[in-house]
């Protein structure tokens, strides 16, 4: 066994142990730890569970590479990525704190007054969070295989098992804390080799500063090659297509049931507005250094790699082309690789920068801590967001609403078991491209519960029939937009499938909007439980005065 094997095999086991330590402390004991960690997680580090949470193996693995590969055009999916937690936490998340409930589908059908609403709003859910979830667990397989050398698959059904495990014992309680561990990990992992390759080429510690002037560099060489510059904006597609993938991704992060669900676990509108906040300074921290990771590893490969003799490449190349997601071929003749020769996967950029930044053993095993940590830590939250929509809004609030504590715990537990070995098995055999997944559960989740919870929160006209018609004309306009786009060539002004959500949430606000202005408004008391939601907690609206919790009036009163 190689040095390198066994210094990374270390990292992932005591991690392994670490995160099954916190969530065998943690355990959930009560449906409201299993479901909303008891709602007294603090703000800073509620912060950290939603950037574990929502750095996913896409955004880890694959955001430097995006970048690197498609240039100004990559940029969207970091303004999206970042933008929705703006929207979230301004718009939704305080006011969906304040109506204090445990789930996504739950606030819809008691805000909207319909079984019917909850129930479409559990099964979107369900099938958003799953989509998202095959990806985990592919990106969970790809670390663990190359890491203990054997096939990926392998590693994928070893993943499932351990997310089913941690994640079924400690309930939303146990994946808090987890997830705070997770992302200490991975942002650790994460910043080194940056910061050391900042060093290395600019003499300055701070990437975020100092990548330009490799940027720069890259432009004079750009231009010597005559290849298309990095920094030109709209090469890999239309103007209109950037727009609409970064408005995909930005009403889809402020639509994800798991996202949404991290804000029910603080004590208060104030906490859950500082929980976003801190979110953002913390997932800030990985995207604003993915761009310094591309423009340092593409730098690197176009000055040390590319010019090389055929045979005098680099050690680490070997290891790579016989995974298949590097290529180098002499198709010149000429025995040199030429830049244009060289051909990289995106998945492969962070985790090949230890090695080719020549960072040492001990980076390169903290690396795949940090990649398994991200996989793991989403896949949690998408398993308890799974489990609480069949335990909580399927089998609690339509089946049986009798049902005792133990028996809802029992039923989530095993609702998380089956969904992540059932992820496990598909993920095996993926249906795309790990990039492609998760953006189309972004544009479902920006077509259904984006309109739905935008609307429920700031307009009271909108009713069960309204969110009704919204939902799914939002959901089959988005599908239909998908298929037709990636299967049938159809486009609208250059718009590809990963920007179907712009039409999807169109098409689901004006559905809900006509709908509810063409039936019967809701109730007064629904009507004035969604004022409400706009004032603080200590703050009561009711019959049309604005009242302090202790009843008396507030000035002004109206």
């Amino acid at each position: 066994m190689d040095s390198q094997f066994i210094v990374s095999l270390a990292f992932i086991l005591v991690t392994f142990g670490l995160y099954i330590g916190i969530a065998i402390y943690n355990q959930a004991k009560a449906t409201s730890d299993f479901y909303v960690a008891g709602r007294g997680v603090p703000p800073i580090y509620n912060g950290m569970a939603i950037g574990a949470d929502w750095m996913s193996a896409a955004s880890f693995i694959g955001m430097a590479g995006t970048v690197m590969v498609m240039g100004y055009d990559g940029l969207g999916y970091i303004m999206g990525w970042t933008g929705g937690y703006l929207l979230l936490t301004f718009l939704m998340a305080p006011q969906l704190r304040k109506y204090g409930r445990y789930t996504v589908p739950e606030f819809i059908g008691d805000r909207y007054g319909s079984n019917l609403a909850r129930l479409i709003a559990a099964v979107a859910t369900i099938i958003i969070s799953f989509t998202y979830s095959i990806g985990q667990m592919s990106g969970s397989g790809v670390v663990i295989g190359r890491l203990l050398e054997v096939d990926y698959r392998i590693g994928t059904i070893i993943g499932a098992c351990l997310i089913a495990f941690y994640s079924a014992l400690g309930g939303m309680k146990g994946i808090t804390w987890t997830q705070v561990a997770q992302y200490c990990v991975l942002i650790t992992a994460y910043l080194v080799p940056v910061i050391f390759m900042a060093l290395q080429l600019t003499n300055n510690p701070l990437p975020w500063i100092s990548y330009g002037s490799v940027i720069e560099e890259m432009r004079v060489l750009d231009r010597e090659l005559g290849i298309s510059e990095y920094v030109v904006p709209f090469t890999e597609g239309t103007k209109w297509q950037f727009l609409a993938l970064m408005f995909t991704l930005m009403a889809g992060t402020a639509g994800l049931p798991h996202v949404i669900v991290r804000f029910y676990t603080v004590s208060t509108m104030k906490a859950a507005r500082w929980s976003g906040a801190w979110a953002l300074l913390f997932i800030g921290l990985l995207y604003l250094s993915a761009p310094a990771y591309a423009a340092f590893s593409r730098f690197i490969l176009m000055t040390q790699v590319a010019g090389s003799p055929i045979d005098q490449l680099p050690a680490w190349t070997a290891s790579w082309v016989d995974t298949g997601m590097l290529q180098v071929a002499d198709t010149s003749g000429d025995g040199v690789l030429q830049w244009q020769e060289l051909q990289i996967a995106n998945d492969i950029v962070v985790m090949a920068t230890p090695e080719i930044a020549n960072l040492g053993i001990f980076v390169i095993g903290l690396m795949a801590a940090g990649a398994m940590a991200a996989a793991l830590s989403t896949a949690g939250g998408l398993m308890i967001a799974i489990s609480a929509s069949l335990s909580h809004d399927i089998y609690f609030r339509s089946i049986n609403p009798n049902a005792s504590d133990k028996k809802r715990l029992a039923v989530g537990r095993w609702s998380i078991v089956l969904a992540s070995l059932a992820a496990g098995v598909i993920a095996l055999n993926p249906p795309g491209a790990i990039t492609q997944i998760v953006a189309w559960a972004f544009a479902l989740a920006s077509g259904s519960f984006f309109p739905a919870l935008l609307l429920g929160v700031w307009w009271k006209r909108s009713n069960a029939k309204g969110v009704i018609a919204g939902m799914l004309v939002g959901l089959s306009v988005t599908l239909g937009y998908i298929f037709a786009a990636k299967y049938g060539g159809f486009t609208i002004l250059g718009i590809i499938d990963t920007g179907a959500g712009v039409f999807g949430a169109s098409a689901a606000i004006i559905a809900n909007v006509v709908v509810s202005l063409a039936t019967k408004p809701p109730s007064q008391k629904i009507q004035e439980e969604v004022i409400d939601l706009r004032y603080p907690e200590q703050m009561t609206y009711r019959d049309g005065e604005v009242w302090l919790d202790d009843g008396n009036d507030v000035p002004p009163s109206k």
